[in-house]
């Protein structure tokens, strides 16, 4: 059976109207997502948008975030096309696939130059009220209170398919609408404490980890100390124990990064930082995954498992920062640490139940840039990029309070050393 490189979407309304009526409850039953929330005001502009062409940016902290813009896009009247990378209409053997192309997803090839892709999101922002929904960090950053650097040139296909619209109306623009998806687990803070002591508990027993009468944030610290050592030792790092944290967590970071691009025959370089490196390796896995690319040397699916091992150890030490958690010790972020925790031991993990809260920046037009554009085209894209990265901080601010923390910050039960995972 032929792979195809690009999967168009292919629209089939009386399945989209099937999803509107049981939204709530797919969101419920299939991804644990009790509710969506957004605010009256919010909803008015949102109707206000529905016959414009328009870009939606928003975070992009967990594979969940497409269905949340779904309802977004139901909110405001109206359908969102959605660019998806092209491993995910692999999963479930095809039946992700086959099922997000009916509600507006086409495929993009992960961090490299796809000219199918481009040229369908360049169609839709051109055609009247056509809406698209990009993720400006490119991957997942993994945590809800974190901004992965955008990527470079986003604005681009804007601009791009506001040239198309303006051959065929001198009047047309382009809306661009920054959003922020911040989630708020269920449950009572008692409930949740209980909830992530049970989860802890597990994996200390799997770490062979003595709890004693550690707190909460204690706990987590240990694990991840464990977990660094683990990683130090495997990598040959055991070296560098006398160095502080960031020091050990970013050679980790590199040396996993490193190690996965020598197995796939990628060059590895010493200058480029953990995000630029990550994202290099996943495009080489993602198109493996997909089916039809090649990594510069030949790959075994057992080779690519550990492969993957890798890339997922270096996430986990490039996105947990204790300090983020000792500062602000929510349920949130607790749970978060505990998906990384569980991904890396036993390979899955599960999502709890939670509600999502979408907050939106002012909507703003692309037109008001177009003629500096037209004079300098790469610094007005830098400019745009660099207001969307101020909008969605803006936003992240705005959410941080919604959940607030399970234990005062900073209490770690005892005396805690400069290094934040000392025992």
């Amino acid at each position: 059976m032929e792979v195809k490189n690009f999967i168009s979407y292919d629209l089939d309304y009386p399945f989209l109207w099937g999803v509107d009526l049981t939204l709530p409850l797919v969101l419920r039953m299939a991804l644990n997502i009790e509710g969506v929330d957004i605010s009256k005001e919010d909803r008015e502009t949102l109707r206000s948008l529905s016959q414009e062409r328009l870009l939606y940016f928003s975070n992009h902290p967990s594979t969940i975030e497409p269905p949340v813009a779904y309802y977004v896009a139901n909110a405001m009247g109206s359908r969102f096309f959605y660019m998806a990378s092209r491993n995910v209409f692999n999963w479930g053997f095809g039946l992700v696939g086959a099922i997000i192309k009916k509600v507006g997803a086409f495929s993009v090839l992960s961090g490299g130059a796809d000219k199918e892709s481009v040229k369908t999101a360049r169609s839709v922002l051109a055609k009247p009220a056509g809406k698209l929904v990009i993720y400006p960090e490119g991957m997942c950053s993994g945590e809800n209170d974190t901004l992965l650097p955008f990527m470079s040139g986003i604005a681009q296909i804007g601009f791009w398919g506001l040239e198309d619209a303006l051959k065929k109306d001198p009047k047309a623009d382009i809306k661009i609408l920054p959003a922020f998806v911040k989630y708020i687990y269920s449950g009572t803070q008692n409930e949740l404490r209980k909830e992530i002591h049970t989860s802890l508990s597990r994996i200390e027993r799997t770490l062979s980890i003595e709890p004693g009468n550690k707190n909460l944030l204690r706990r987590f610290l240990t694990i991840g100390r464990v977990l660094m050592e683990d990683a130090e030792r495997e990598y040959g790092l055991s070296k560098n124990v006398d160095k502080d944290y960031s020091f050990r967590v970013g050679a980790i970071r590199h040396a996993a990064l490193n190690r996965a691009a020598k197995a796939l025959g990628m060059p590895v370089s010493e200058e480029k930082d953990a995000i630029a490196k990550i994202r290099e390796v996943f495009t080489v896995l993602d198109a493996l995954h997909s089916g039809f690319g090649k990594a510069p040397k030949q790959v075994s699916k057992a080779e690519l498992v550990f492969i993957q091992k890798d890339v997922d150890r270096a996430y986990l030490f490039l996105v947990i920062k204790p300090e983020n958690l000792l500062m602000y010790p929510s349920a949130e972020r607790m749970i978060e640490w505990l998906y990384r925790f569980e991904n890396l031991i036993y390979g899955m993990t599960s999502p709890r139940l939670r509600r999502a809260r979408v907050l939106f920046a002012k909507p703003f037009g692309l037109k008001e840039y177009y003629e500096s554009y037209k004079n300098q085209k790469k610094q007005t894209v830098d400019e745009i990029t660099q207001r969307l990265r101020k909008d969605l901080e803006s936003l992240l601010e705005q959410g941080i309070p919604l959940s607030p923390a399970l234990v005062e910050p900073f209490d770690v039960g005892e005396e805690v050393s400069l290094d934040p995972f000392s025992s």
